[in-house]
């Protein structure tokens, strides 16, 4: 039997690169997007190869109609039939809200909420024509995606108005996607808390946020990356939710 396919876009580094390892690990082939990391990328690649897998490398800007239809073109050319998509890449800085300006929101929108629409819909052939079955799910059931989203998608950080904005559009899309694509395609999202400290916090920035942590500590890319699997895997009759991995966060706010 054919090993199982994935996607998974921003996969060099942080949250998308322990996905893709994890992945690996449980038996999957992997088409690995990157934006301009061409030397991590070949050590996710050496990775999945060290697990047995295929590791096709795909190099494409998700925030331009050009980079989003190379990404789908590799799918086409590297497998025949797709079991997950996730759609991980994001693009995170801080802007006040009054010194955003039309460049800099769309260009947030395109990466992290266009893209995983785009791609979504120019693969579901692929994802329709998976089989499921390999992990117990039902027959009706083909293909997964899972959409990364983020805990500020219901509790907005001050400086992140589009970003904020953008992961709630994705938190609409998993439901969205859920009710019409439903049983052929299964959409879950994950919602990441402080999983992977973003470059531009300071030290008594993330001493702040982990003391809010319920459970006492930040967390790891690769809580994510089994949820994901689990996700894909094993939780057939999970749709349309968003799961966070914040530590108990989320019930904080």
């Amino acid at each position: 039997m054919s090993r199982p396919t994935a996607l998974v876009t921003g996969a060099a580094v942080r949250v998308g690169r322990a996905i893709a390892l994890e992945l690996a690990a449980s038996g999957f082939d992997l088409l690995l997007h990157h934006r301009s990391r061409p030397d991590e990328i070949e050590h996710v690649a050496e990775g999945v190869r060290a697990h047995g897998g295929q590791a096709h490398v795909v190099a494409a800007d998700l925030g331009t109609r050009e980079g989003r239809a190379a990404v789908v073109d590799a799918a086409r050319t590297a497998f025949g039939a797709l079991n997950l998509l996730v759609n991980n890449a994001s693009v995170f800085y801080p802007v006040a809200f009054d010194r955003i300006d039309d460049d800099e929101w769309d260009r947030v929108l395109e990466v992290n909420l266009k893209a995983p629409f785009v791609l979504c819909r120019d693969l579901l052939p692929l994802l329709r024509a998976a089989d499921a079955t390999r992990f117990g799910a039902p027959e009706e059931q083909h293909g997964v995606v899972v959409h990364l989203c983020d805990i500020g998608a219901d509790r907005p950080v001050s400086g992140h108005a589009h970003y904020s904005v953008s992961k709630a559009g994705l938190v609409m899309l998993v439901r969205a996607m859920a009710v019409e694509l439903s049983p052929a395609v299964r959409t879950v999202g994950v919602s990441p808390g402080q999983v992977a400290w973003p470059e531009s916090y300071d030290e008594a920035t993330r001493r702040a946020l982990a003391r809010r942590i319920p459970l006492g500590r930040v967390g790891a890319p690769e809580d994510v990356a089994r949820l994901v699997r689990f996700l894909t895997m094993e939780a057939h009759y999970l749709d349309g939710v968003v799961i966070p991995v914040d530590g108990g966060l989320h019930a904080r706010y």
